[in-house]
Formats: C-alpha cells, sequence, structure tokens
C-alpha cells in the first residue's frame, strides 16, 4: 500500500529480507518474522534486504506504524459516468468511507448510477452494513433482524439517518467469497428493489455469533442467532443440523427453501445466500495461467519489467504489446517452465494400470503418441491462453507503479462483471425490468 512504512522506506515487491535488527531471517518461521517486525507505533527497526535485481545488502531503518487497511481502497468513475465504490471489509467507520466516496463521486463527476463492489468481501460489523444500506434507503427502513432462542438475542436494526440519494441506479457486485455483512447490504438492496445485484450466488452466512471467555486465556464462539434481512428471508446456507454421512454439515437442499417477496413483489428465497438478479458465470482460468501465477513467474517478471522501465502509462491505459508478451515468454522458457496436467496424470495412471494388467506392450505405442502429442500441445498453451495472461500481467505490472489503488483501476479495465454493471445502469428499460421481476435470469459470459 502506498503510503505504508514499507514503502515510505523504500521496499518494494521482490525484495528479500536478510536480517532483522542484525537477526538473520533465513529459516525464520514467518511467525518469528511477524513478531520482530511488528511493535509500538513511532517505535523504529532495522531491516536489512537484497533490492530486487541488486547484488548487494541494504539496511533500512523502519518506523512503525498503527496499520489501518482502507475499507474503501479504490473508488472512481468507469463507464463515462457511473461511479464504482470497492469496499473490502466492514471495519470501523467503512459507512462513512462508502459515503465520503459516494459524495466525493456525486460532487466531482456527476454520476448517473454507482456500483457497489461487494466481491470477495467476507463481511464484519453488522451496524456498518446497516448504515451503508441507510445511504440508499429512507431513515427507519428494517434492514436486519436477529432471531435466537434468548429474547434477549431477538433485535432489529433499523437505518438511523437521513438517505443521501434514494434515487440513483445501484448495481451491487457479489461473488461466492461474499459474505455475511455483506449479504446484509446485497440481500437488502435485493429485498427492497433498490439495486441490482450481479455476479454469482453468495456464500451464504447468516448466523450471529458470540465470543466467550474460557479458563486459561481461552475463547470460544457461540452461535445465538440467525439473521433476517427484509422480506423476512435468512441467508444461512449450511444446515447444522443436518450431516452427510461422513458427519459434515449439508447445504440447505433447495427442496427445502421458501419462497418470500421482495418489496415490489419479486420472488427470492432463501436457505443459500443471495441469488443475483444477473447471473455471471466465474471466472476459470487455465491450468497454464494458474501454475504461471502459482509459481510467481508472473510476479518475478513484473519485477525485471519494473527494472527496465521507469514509466508507464496510467493504470487505465497501460497494455501489454506484443513484444512484452515475447519477453515474457522468452522468461518463462528460460527458466524452464513446466506444469502438470489432468491429462497427463489420467495418461501417467493408464501407463501403470498398462503395465499392471499385463497390456503395456500392446499399448505401448499408443500411450506414448498421447504422451507426445500432449507435450506438444502444451507447448502452445501459453500463446492459447495468451489474453488471460496477458491481463495477469498488466494487472500485476501496473501494481509496481501505482500500488493497491493501480491495481483495482487496472483490473476494472476488462472486468466483464464490470462492463455488464455499467450496461445495465445506462439502460434504465432494463434496469426497471429487472427491479420489477421482469428480467430473465440467464447465465452471462
Amino acid at each position: 500500500y502506498q503510503g505504508f512504512p514499507a514503502q515510505k522506506a523504500g521496499l518494494k515487491a521482490g525484495d528479500k529480507i536478510i536480517a532483522i535488527n542484525g537477526k538473520p531471517a533465513k529459516g525464520m518461521p514467518s511467525l518469528a518474522v511477524s513478531k520482530l517486525l511488528k511493535g509500538d507505533p513511532g517505535s523504529h527497526f532495522q531491516l536489512t534486504v537484497r533490492h530486487f535485481g541488486a547484488d548487494k545488502d541494504t539496511t533500512l531503518t523502519l518506523t512503525r506504524e498503527q496499520i489501518r487497511i482502507p475499507n474503501v481502497p479504490y473508488y472512481g468513475v468507469v463507464g463515462g459516468d457511473i461511479g464504482y465504490i470497492r469496499l473490502t471489509q466492514f471495519s470501523p467507520n467503512a459507512a462513512n468511507d462508502v459515503r465520503n466516496a459516494f459524495v466525493a463521486l456525486k460532487e466531482n463527476h456527476d454520476i448517473k448510477g454507482v456500483i457497489l463492489d461487494l466481491r470477495n468481501n467476507g463481511g464484519g460489523l453488522l451496524n456498518e452494513a446497516v448504515k451503508i444500506a441507510n445511504i440508499f434507503v429512507k431513515k427507519g427502513q428494517t434492514i436486519v433482524t436477529t432471531k435466537g432462542k434468548l429474547s434477549s438475542n431477538n433485535r432489529v436494526y433499523k437505518t438511523p439517518g437521513p438517505v443521501i440519494d434514494r434515487k440513483i441506479p445501484l448495481a451491487i457486485l457479489v461473488n461466492g467469497n461474499t459474505a455475511s455483512a455483506s449479504e446484509i447490504v446485497s440481500g437488502s438492496m435485493q429485498d427492497l428493489d433498490r439495486g441490482v445485484v450481479i455476479g454469482q450466488q453468495t456464500f451464504g452466512k447468516g448466523l450471529v455469533q458470540n465470543t466467550v471467555s474460557l479458563p486459561y486465556g481461552g475463547k470460544i464462539k457461540i452461535t445465538i442467532a440467525k439473521y433476517y434481512i427484509p422480506s423476512g428471508r435468512c441467508i444461512q446456507a449450511i444446515d447444522y443440523f443436518g450431516r452427510y454421512k461422513n458427519g459434515r454439515p449439508e447445504r440447505v437442499p433447495d427442496s427445502l427453501t421458501h419462497a418470500f417477496k421482495t418489496a415490489d413483489g419479486r420472488t427470492v428465497k432463501d436457505g443459500g445466500g443471495i441469488k443475483p438478479d444477473i447471473i455471471m458465470k466465474p471466472i476459470v482460468f487455465s491450468q497454464v495461467s494458474a501454475d504461471l501465477y502459482a509459481q510467481n513467474y508472473i510476479f518475478d517478471f513484473a519485477n525485471t519489467f519494473c527494472l527496465q522501465h521507469k514509466t508507464i502509462a496510467p493504470p487505465m491505459k497501460f497494455r501489454i504489446s506484443d513484444s512484452v508478451f515475447n519477453q515474457f515468454k522468452k522468461f518463462v522458457l528460460d527458466k524452464g517452465f513446466s506444469y502438470k496436467t489432468e491429462t497427463g496424470s489420467l495418461i501417467k495412471r493408464l501407463r501403470q494400470s498398462a503395465k499392471r494388467e499385463n497390456y503395456f506392450k500392446v499399448l505401448e505405442p499408443t500411450i506414448d503418441s498421447l504422451q507426445n502429442t500432449l507435450k506438444a500441445e502444451k507447448k502452445k498453451d501459453i500463446d492459447k491462453h495468451k489474453k488471460e495472461i496477458a491481463e495477469m500481467l498488466r494487472v500485476e505490472i501496473a501494481t509496481r507503479y501505482y500500488y493497491q489503488r493501480g491495481k483495482t483501476a487496472a483490473s476494472l479495465v476488462n472486468d466483464d462483471e464490470v462492463s455488464k454493471a455499467v450496461g445495465v445502469l445506462k439502460d434504465k428499460a432494463l434496469y426497471e425490468s429487472v427491479l420489477a421481476g421482469k428480467h430473465k435470469k440467464k447465465k452471462t459470459k
């Protein structure tokens, strides 16, 4: 993150920690490293590092600060006149951060709609969720109700203050990692017909838990109630009373879900998180792309690129040229990149089975032919999946120059779900048809 102690001291992605306060870091467990790095705000420590691409160590003095990861790491304008706000957590002041971002977009850009991105947001404080909903719905509106076995756990949460904007078209982006407080916001907007939900079905965490202290410093989380959003439905997806044969809790089956009505009469269901109004297919990366990322080839090439180029275009304009992509291919091949495929594993198992069952002598030429064909096809994989690999490179390289804010901005350029949301918000007839329940749900690319 830009402006954090590591960045201000000159640390960059790819740098290796050699020693902390003179104590060698090699072989040190990550918990021990973390303990040495942390301390009271304002205190100092020395960090010896080997900058990426350097042949000498450098010792830096860092000043510790209280670290606060921003709730809203990015907001801006997409599609010319549509506001975009990414909310990554519901920590204290999350509602104020969203409110301030929204007001800034309205005052400075004359936006015609707004996208609230809750993808991969695992939730947090319930009160912040209620106050975020209050940005878009009137004061006194019930957003969530908790119900438990004890009456003391039964509560109704209503929007506490004046609304900022009840009219502006709203789209909420969600996915399978959208959970808890994020589902309260997205679900309440859907139940109140206040916004269009776009993406994939959410996680389905609708339980209220309290932490209880135990002897010897231990703690235990106890479920005390369930969340119910405005239509009256519970978003909980896992039934902990029902168990599969292997003992694991099971998801609520479709046959046991119940239908509820939104404010304007649309049918919605409980028992499985929030089902989007417009369903988008999740991104599935190819095996070669996943392995290039997991084996740090994308990361390392971005570091190398950064050493060779002092500046790049702004994150939303930066592109990977054919020349840069060819450099990446050479970089990968020079380092001996290899990866396993399911097909390769099956051929290996076929070879083993043929030997065990005494068919190998007859099948060996066929198996060898399959092996050689697969090997030849794998060599084409990087070019075959150039589009998604180039996109990964583009975002990773932009992060080196523009940090987390730049990473988000770069990722929006080719984001199908953001593009879909922009299209819906700009099409008044489509937007209203979705909220009226006349839009047919189908998976969109």
